[in-house]
């Protein structure tokens, strides 16, 4: 026994390892620039926010070496249980959660705090890894496919019911771990045009071409419904005829309805579009009758789908979003300029990052988190402190920190061979790193809605450093062992 955990501890990637401490300890050295109070001056008493985070730097180092003591072969057997006892916790939480800014995600045991929904993301990677990884499994087969997508979406919907969005909107990428695996490509177009046509919908929506009685935004979405059919149609179902005819057809239509409008009689040219969707779904429905294609299908539920799609978004933005996440999504979209309430956040988060200037004004001297201007600093916004006090030179130096992490994780993740269930769980590890960075940073910068994801390794709090943690423990194990037998 001594020998085997000696070649294990041999066989650990101290790369990732140091690579995780190090991101550990600037991001404490973050979280004391943003806490920094001139009245209390003790980093390390546990009052203060940083002698706080010291105590779950210290948990996560401890639960980090328990987690690689345990065997992969647990981990595998019981990814299905982990996996269910998290749903049913995060269904509790929705009931007995306070009420915390708005959501109910957050489970409080005396002084201390916890977010299940940071801890169900790596059970959720066991327990696809898990389905992904069983013999015989292929996305060719809809049952399978089905399975793998209802573990993904099962604690997404829990998360949402929640109102903890900015959660949720993580589990989207296991999406990428899916296509790694062999999931055809028309998911990820699915998505693409799921957000395009949210975005140009939404944003376009206010606007109306001269003269003619339709939205800029309705307009060009039906528009582009036609041209993307046109394009899954000659990639998925080879077929350059009918691609020609969803194309030109709906295009010349659309061009004399538009004409028309203009110049003759005023109508909504969108209601004309509209139907040229529903007569492409008809035709690719007549055209599966008659070669028994399922592509066609697919693609013509494709058409008349995206038309439903539109008028949801139109739905939920003005029925189910509350008035501030509106307003974020509108001052991202450009459709507002509220440097006061809605986009007051990420403007002083600019002008942080900005004073920062290439060196940045050293550790303590920021004058905009040390007087509080940027709310959120310590937590969603911690990158702003980082731009303000160590400037260009020290933004870039983080994000190469997490790029070379993520690079890691993903090697690790290859050199698995024919483990397919360690591949998978080390490819979800990285794409949900991916996912925190790309989305935190982009959002303190403004090219992001501000929807309330914490940087990794570096916003203050327990349930995220513990999460992450658990997360790249537990692969480190999996590779581990790829070695060690």
């Amino acid at each position: 026994m001594a020998t085997r955990n000696a070649n294990l501890w041999k066989s650990v990637d101290w790369v990732t390892i140091v690579i995780c401490l190090l991101l550990m300890a600037f991001g404490w050295v973050s979280i004391c620039g943003a806490s920094y109070d001139f009245s209390h001056t003790d980093f390390f008493s546990f009052d203060s926010r940083a002698g706080k985070q010291l105590v779950w730097m210290g948990c996560a180092v401890l639960v980090g070496l328990v987690l690689l003591n345990i065997e992969k072969k647990y981990y595998e057997m019981y990814a299905y249980i982990l996996y269910g006892a998290f749903i049913v916790l995060l269904v509790v939480t929705i009931f007995i959660a306070p009420d915390t800014k708005g959501s109910h995600s957050w489970l409080v045991f005396g002084p201390v705090k916890v977010q299940p929904a940071e801890f169900a993301k790596f059970a959720t990677a066991l327990a696809l890894a898990r389905q992904v990884g069983r013999y015989g499994f292929s996305f060719q087969r809809r049952a399978d496919l089905l399975r793998a997508l209802a573990i993904i979406a099962l604690p997404m919907m829990l998360i949402v019911a929640q109102k903890e969005t900015g959660s949720a909107l993580v589990y989207l990428s296991f999406f990428l771990v899916l296509y790694r695996e062999g999931m055809t490509g028309s998911f990820l177009l699915l998505g693409v045009c799921a957000i395009v046509f949210f975005v140009v919908g939404i944003s376009q929506s206010g606007h109306t071409f001269a003269h003619v009685p339709v939205s800029v935004g309705m307009f060009v979405v039906m528009a582009l419904i036609p041209v993307v059919t046109s394009i899954m149609l000659r990639i998925y179902a080879r077929d350059a005829r009918r691609a020609t005819v969803v194309l030109v057809v709906p295009l010349v239509v659309t061009l004399v309805s538009l004409l028309a409008a203009r110049y003759f009689v005023p109508f909504n040219v969108g209601l004309v579009q509209i139907g040229l969707c529903i007569l492409i779904f008809l035709y690719l429905l007549v055209s599966y009758l008659i070669e028994r294609r399922a592509t066609y299908i697919f693609i013509a539920l494709f058409a008349v789908g995206s038309v439903g799609y539109y008028y949801s978004c139109n739905y939920v933005f003005d029925n189910i979003l509350a008035d501030h996440q509106q307003k974020r999504i509108k001052v991202v979209l450009g459709m507002e300029d509220d440097v006061k309430e809605a986009g007051y956040n990420v403007h002083q988060a600019k002008i942080a990052i900005g004073s920062g200037g290439l060196t940045g004004k050293g550790f303590l001297h920021g004058t905009q988190t040390k007087l509080s201007y940027v709310p959120e600093q310590e937590t969603d916004f911690i990158f702003c402190t980082i731009g303000e006090e160590q400037g260009f030179i020290g933004t870039v130096g983080v994000l190469l920190l997490f790029v070379a992490l993520i690079l890691r994780l993903l090697v690790l993740a290859e050199r698995q061979g024919s483990g397919r269930f360690a591949r998978v769980y080390g490819y979800s590890v990285a794409c949900i790193l991916l996912f925190h960075l790309l989305i935190n940073v982009g959002m303190v910068i403004g090219l992001m809605p501000v929807i309330g994801i914490p940087l990794p390794f570096f916003s203050y709090g327990g349930s995220s450093l513990w999460g992450f943690t658990i997360l790249i423990a537990i692969f480190l194990r999996m590779d581990a062992e790829r070695t060690v037998r």
